[in-house]
């Protein structure tokens, strides 16, 4: 830890990394709270899409017309998708997961919140 705690770089990058994964946590939890909502939405509207004896009886678009909460939530919801949701509600462990493997080949890491963890140096004998 000598040389951690001499050196200002390692400080600030790590001040920086830690600024910018906080940074991200609130709009993280935005895009959480939405894609639960939209999933919560379109599995209520799945079951009772499903348990309606009329979805039997006519065609499948018919059965979707019928059912205009299911339909627009189940398009909503592939929507997220398509716009990148899935890589939004993870993107801070993505930065963390990238820094580690950068981090990796200087026999550093990192945790989750972007603080520096300094390995042991091997001892070559």
């Amino acid at each position: 830890y000598a040389c951690y705690t001499s050196s200002p770089d390692l400080k600030a990058f790590e001040r920086r990394l830690t600024e910018y994964i906080a940074c991200l946590q609130p709009a993280t939890g935005r895009w959480r709270m939405i894609l639960i909502v939209v999933s919560v939405c379109t599995a209520t509207g799945a079951w009772n899409w499903l348990i309606d004896p009329e979805t039997q009886k006519v065609s499948f678009f018919t059965s979707l017309w019928n059912h205009p909460f299911f339909t627009i939530s189940c398009i909503t919801l592939i929507g997220l998708f398509f716009a990148g949701i899935h890589k939004r509600v993870v993107a801070p462990s993505i930065i963390a997961a990238r820094c580690r493997t950068v981090l990796a080949e200087y026999n550093m890491s990192c945790d989750d919140t972007g603080k520096l963890i300094l390995k042991p140096r091997p001892h070559v004998q």
